[in-house]
């Protein structure tokens, strides 16, 4: 696709973007937000982190950007909700209860508001992943008693994902089951590529304008929508195999892109 014909640049985060374990955005990248801006192109975030941890991430250039949260549940631009697509309420109690009682004690339950976590804990390691990464959150016992809509269901274990993918992703396909990293499995009515298009339908343009980058299954949606996908080169033989462009970082090919855009100007 031509240089010139990108209007928004996504990018997953934790794997991607961030690697696992840092807790910080560092190096050029906001420098390479603040240059695709000059040129007409938002910056988009999309993860499976609620707003306020990721705009923390992106305070710097947050004016800059859209925000893909939730994994496409809630969409934010200037401080405002720009589109939410939230679960049917049985729906999600239910699969709440089945990551809960399924997943032979070691599972631990966080269910997504608009910009708030809902955490069923076993004492175990989720409250400390939600603290490190920032989320606002509540400790519950009932997710009967959430008093707003819920937007994602996930599943924590500590000790890995892979016991429990073929117990609950096929199961709950119907919400878009997905593993979103070593230690989540994610369900929601959205996912990465519907809110893609929504991000394009409230700007005017199509998914042939968008760049995207992604490193594991719950991005598959929004890479197979848009016009360019890039695959990090540490993700699964799988989806290294299904998308011909590979980088070991999203800052190596934006400096590529960036250098482009100064021989293709925006127009």
């Amino acid at each position: 696709m031509q240089e010139n014909k990108i209007k928004i640049v996504a990018s997953d985060l934790d794997g991607t973007l961030l690697q696992y374990g840092k807790k910080k955005i560092e190096g050029e990248i906001f420098a390479q937000i603040r240059a695709l801006a000059a040129h007409g192109i938002r910056f988009c975030p999309a993860s499976g982190r609620q707003y306020t941890s990721l705009r923390a991430l992106f305070a710097p250039v947050a004016e800059d950007c859209i925000f893909l949260c939730e994994n496409g549940g809630v969409i934010y631009q200037n401080e405002q909700v720009l589109a939410k697509t939230p679960m049917p309420r049985a729906l999600a109690e239910e699969i709440a209860w089945d990551f809960w009682q399924g997943s032979d004690g070691r599972g631990e339950v966080m269910l997504s508001g608009e910009n708030c976590a809902y955490l069923m804990t076993r004492g175990s390691a989720m409250l400390e992943r939600i603290r490190f990464i920032g989320n606002r959150y509540q400790i519950i016992e009932d997710p009967a008693t959430i008093p707003e809509e819920i937007v994602k269901v996930s599943v924590y274990l500590r000790e890995g994902v892979d016991p429990y993918v073929a117990r609950f992703v096929p199961k709950w396909q119907q919400a878009n089951a997905a593993v979103a990293g070593p230690y989540w499995i994610d369900t929601t009515m959205a996912n990465k590529g519907t809110g893609i298009e929504g991000i394009c339908r409230a700007l005017g343009i199509g998914p042939e304008n968008v760049m995207a980058f992604g490193d594991n299954y719950n991005d598959v949606a929004m890479l197979d929508k848009v016009g360019c996908a890039y695959i990090m080169e540490s993700a699964a033989p799988a989806l290294r195999q299904r998308y011909p462009h590979h980088t070991p970082r999203p800052e190596d090919a934006l400096r590529a892109f960036l250098k482009g855009l100064e021989a293709v100007p925006q127009g």
